[in-house]
């Protein structure tokens, strides 16, 4: 009898997932160019924003081609939420820095631990349940959360605290109130993945013994 071949899956070394390792690779890329001068120069500030929008782009782009082609695998499952959550990561604690001497740096620093504990405890918390056979895909407020988080951390990443003007500071303003929804959608999604997790896995048999 035959049985079912390798072959038949889609091999790991396909487009998707070598955009997942290009955007992995390119974190510290980013973190060094955020990080530059302090993270006091205009130029390299613009540059760290246009750097975190292309290693995001290559997100959707990966994302779209594994649907489209079928060429979604079990590397890819673990290694793009990891690949999303580094970026993001890197960008937040890289700001703190960046932002160490700003009045509102104590409730960015607050906000950024819960999200990043949120973040990773989600992303591990899929992977056990894919090594399960569970799939938990990103939720509409899940995906919701990713934009509004990526446009704030965009809007730091643009030096407005640098630069004169009331634009300037309108447009921080803007990025504080970006920053604020997502922290609070994070957190409601984040309860509905446990929650979904849960059921998910069923309920724990009682012990026969």
């Amino acid at each position: 009898m035959e049985s079912s071949r390798p072959a038949d899956r889609p091999s790991n070394l396909n487009v998707p997932n070598v955009l997942t390792v290009i955007r992995i690779l390119g974190v510290p890329v980013f973190g060094w160019i955020l990080l530059h001068d302090g993270g006091e120069s205009v130029g390299w500030r613009i540059a760290a924003w246009a750097t975190f929008a292309v290693l995001m782009a290559t997100d959707k782009v990966d994302g779209d081609i594994a649907r489209k082609h079928d060429l979604v695998t079990d590397f890819g499952k673990i290694a793009d939420p990891i690949a999303d959550k580094a970026l993001t990561g890197m960008a937040f604690v890289g700001l703190g820095f960046v932002f160490a001497d700003e009045a509102w740096r104590w409730p960015f620093w607050i906000a950024v631990a819960l999200l990043l504990v949120r973040e990773w405890g989600i992303t591990v918390m899929r992977i056990v349940m894919v090594r399960r056979g569970f799939v938990m895909p990103a939720s509409r407020g899940g995906k919701i959360k990713t934009v509004l988080q990526s446009l704030a951390i965009a809007g730091y990443c643009l030096p407005f605290e640098l630069w004169d003007g009331l634009l300037a500071r309108i447009l921080l303003w803007i990025t504080h109130g970006l920053m604020a929804a997502a922290f609070v959608v994070a957190l409601v999604t984040g309860v509905q993945y446990v929650l979904d997790a849960r059921r998910l896995a069923g309920p724990v048999p009682a012990d026969e013994s």
